[in-house]
């Protein structure tokens, strides 16, 4: 896919868009184009990696949870592609295990849905840590503890569902409906 030519006769950066939620992504596209990139959409982590293959993002949008694989192989691949694409994951399902991959694996930041185009845009500008960053005063409520341990333990047991039913001493079924659900807001 050729890049289109910004204002200044360079080519515009390249933004890959990758969410499973097809009014989500054209509401995005839009958005971003109209700030200057040349946006490329896909709705699973497989399409998004044929696309990559093809021609390496400057940046990617990434979903984390999708069907199929997880928005963090697309995360890992994407470095292994470029070391130089900028990564930000948006996910609903926020937890600080998740983040803390998301981060290990390569990516640039990690932002909770739902997310406005200003962040999503001072995401990608963000480059190495930042000290300056609020600490919040508040205590994380028991059922946002739950779902951080659940998350950890999932991360540690690669996603897989009955090991991580089994570590956590919880019937399986008990443990889908707990995933299936969003979690606490703080």
């Amino acid at each position: 896919m050729s890049a289109s030519a910004n204002e200044s006769g360079g080519p515009l950066p390249t933004l890959l868009v990758v969410d499973d939620d097809p009014a989500f992504c054209r509401i995005i596209k839009r958005a971003m184009e109209a700030r200057g990139f040349a946006v490329r959409v896909a709705h699973d982590v497989e399409h998004a990696i044929w696309v990559a293959e093809e021609d390496p993002p400057e940046y990617a949008l990434v979903d984390l949870k999708m069907p199929g694989a997880s928005g963090l192989t697309l995360v890992q691949r994407l470095k292994q592609l470029d070391s130089e694409t900028c990564v930000v994951v948006l996910t609903g399902y926020a937890s600080i295990a998740t983040a803390i991959e998301a981060i290990k694996l390569g990516a640039t930041h990690y932002l909770a849905k739902p997310a406005r185009t200003e962040e999503i845009l001072a995401a990608f500008k963000r480059v190495g840590p930042q000290p300056d960053v609020p600490i919040s005063q508040d205590r994380m409520r028991i059922d946002q503890l739950e779902w951080e341990h659940i998350q950890k333990v999932l991360v540690e047991h690669q996603g897989n569902i009955s090991a991580t039913a089994k570590a956590l001493n919880m019937h399986r079924r008990t443990l889908q409906r707990k995933l299936s659900k969003r979690p606490a807001k703080p």
